[in-house]
């Protein structure tokens, strides 16, 4: 298996190749439900990342699923494409779901569009888990909430989360610039750095839902996930907020969850094709 952030580049290298793929045996599948993205990857038995679909799209708010049918279509969209590139119909994958709601939200979604879930984890437990930490606090910041899970020893001791993501980053945006909220996901996702001074109180108070999570866990490491992470200054500012701690940011951070969501998939045996 390689490096984190080269499958992290090689995920990112795939997007929008539509292009066909060579199956290969124990490939896993991983459907990660974003407040501002729908993202499914294809691993393969190895861990490397073998075809990526991402649509950006408004159908998750807080971890609830409010466009019910949208969601479902999307992720038939990606299944039929991921069919034609590797000529094959996936039928299994697995999931994940934010801290303190019910993963149950994430599974209807993939069952309604014909999928069968065999492995639900909730997000920074499954970043955990790929990452294989010994002693680390891991930050998903998701669309609509602020996870955080410690672990110790290889095992997650506690996980929790709050509702501050990238919804509330996208919702005072659009307040600031009298903007819709589709315009400004793409201001967030171009102009990162120019908007960064409007936004950095939400991350402010990101960094404050982490530090009462975090208190009576010593942990010597911190790593962030979530696409919005991307904009410019994130690392910066916990590294600031928490000197104490080793602060570690990936490149391509969009694509950590869905990747540890497959990996996921893949250790607990979830194969993500029906081999004819």
């Amino acid at each position: 298996m390689s490096s984190l952030q080269t499958r992290l580049n090689r995920a990112h290298s795939l997007l929008g190749n539509t292009g066909p793929v060579a199956p290969q045996p124990g490939m896993a599948l991983g459907v990660d439900l974003g407040t501002s993205d729908v993202v499914s990857m294809v691993i393969s038995a190895s861990g490397e990342p073998l075809a990526v679909c991402l649509d950006w799209a408004d159908v998750v708010r807080d971890g609830i699923v409010w466009n019910f049918f949208g969601a479902v279509q999307i992720v038939r969209q990606q299944l039929a494409q991921l069919q034609d590139q590797f000529g094959q119909p996936f039928t299994q994958a697995a999931t994940s779901f934010p801290p303190g709601t019910d993963p149950r939200i994430s599974v209807n979604v993939l069952e309604a569009a014909g999928l069968t879930v065999s492995g639900v984890i909730d997000e920074p437990s499954a970043v955990a888990q790929l990452l294989q930490l010994d002693c680390a606090g891991v930050v998903d910041i998701g669309g609509g909430t602020t996870g955080i899970a410690v672990v110790k020893g290889g095992k997650v001791i506690y996980s929790g989360d709050e509702a501050t993501g990238g919804h509330h980053i996208s919702l005072t945006l659009a307040g600031h610039l009298r903007q819709t909220i589709q315009e400004v996901e793409t201001i967030k996702r171009k102009q990162g750095e120019q908007v960064w001074p409007v936004v950095r109180p939400v991350f402010e108070k990101m960094c404050d839902i982490v530090r009462r999570h975090l208190q009576g866990h010593d942990v010597a490491d911190l790593y962030l996930s979530g696409g919005s992470c991307s904009m410019p200054g994130v690392q910066a500012l916990f590294a600031h907020e928490f000197p104490h701690l080793k602060v570690h940011l990936p490149r391509h951070p969009i694509y950590l969850t869905p990747l540890s969501i497959a990996a996921f998939a893949l250790n607990a045996g979830c194969a993500g094709t029906h081999h004819a």
